[in-house]
């Protein structure tokens, strides 16, 4: 028995069989088999469930080897560790703590056919293209849960990319949510210069649209969440921040919003000379 991921739960009220692969909440009502429970958790229709829990069955231990392959490139790449130092990630214990590596490109089809993946198993995974090449070049990679983000360090190239899938929960959710003031960010990078800089009860949100699943981890117990959206000069990293506050409000979180300088996000904010000192002060000057 423990705390229901499907509703905002204060006490244990969700029961698993693990015999039958049945579960049912006694606080919410719901219950069924594990495709129901990926239904109602991804908040999809029953073939959408289906893909995810293939992915999710299949690709685990690929992803741990691409991880793995991917960081020992980092430090045998000059560009790379440029263009960390360049957004103002320095400590090796961030990338440690990140799992940070660097995609080259042309090479992990070949390491990976060497250990056994097929081809095919590449592709339907979203690691190679249709006619056999890396998907990943000259990117800066992040593993996540389930799927992998990688930064363009070309601005010849589209900046973001993900693979095929939900980009899954809040960034370090488990860490987080341990603490009664959440710091909530965009970008990976934001995240990075944060947890840098001390800030250890800092999460990502990998972009300002939350999914169904990490809006509810946001709920999932009585905190104080400071949003830190870009200022964006368009406006648009303020009006998401309005339009998540007021749902978090509407649940019974408490909120703050974080005004950053114009034009910068935390990750720029800090690469450009601001420190922890500065940063806490825009905390403590948040607006309700």
């Amino acid at each position: 028995m423990g705390l229901c991921p499907l509703h905002g739960d204060r006490k244990p009220s969700f029961l698993v069989d693990p015999n039958k692969d049945l579960f049912f909440c006694y606080g919410c009502g719901r219950g069924g088999d594990v495709i129901r429970f990926a239904e109602l958790y991804h908040q999809v229709k029953f073939p959408q469930a289906l893909t995810l829990l293939r992915q999710w069955r299949g690709t685990g231990p690929l992803l741990q080897e691409v991880t793995r392959f991917y960081r020992m490139q980092l430090h045998r790449h000059s560009e790379a560790i440029a263009y960390l130092y360049q957004r103002g990630i320095r400590s090796l214990g961030l990338i440690e703590h990140m799992r940070v590596g660097y995609a080259p490109g042309g090479c992990l089809r070949g390491w990976l056919t060497q250990f056994g993946h097929s081809l095919s198993a590449l592709r339907q995974a979203g690691l190679v293209t249709g006619v056999g090449y890396d998907a990943y070049m000259r990117r800066i990679v992040f593993p996540l849960e389930g799927n992998l983000y990688g930064r363009s360090i070309s601005t010849s190239a589209p900046p973001h990319r993900f693979l095929p899938g939900s980009k899954g929960g809040l960034y370090f959710w488990s860490h987080a949510r341990s603490y009664p003031e959440v710091i909530l960010v965009e970008g990976l990078f934001d995240y990075a210069v944060l947890w840098q800089a001390g800030f250890q009860n800092v999460t990502c949100s990998l972009g300002t649209h939350l999914n169904a699943r990490q809006f509810r981890q946001l709920c999932d117990g009585p905190r104080t969440v400071y949003v830190t959206f870009d200022a964006d000069p368009n406006g648009s990293g303020q009006q998401a921040t309005l339009c998540l506050s007021q749902r978090l409000r509407e649940r019974g979180i408490h909120v703050r919003t974080v005004v950053l300088p114009d034009g910068h996000d935390p990750n720029s904010f800090f690469a450009a000379g601001g420190d922890a000192r500065q940063f806490q002060a825009l905390l403590e000057s948040a607006t309700l």
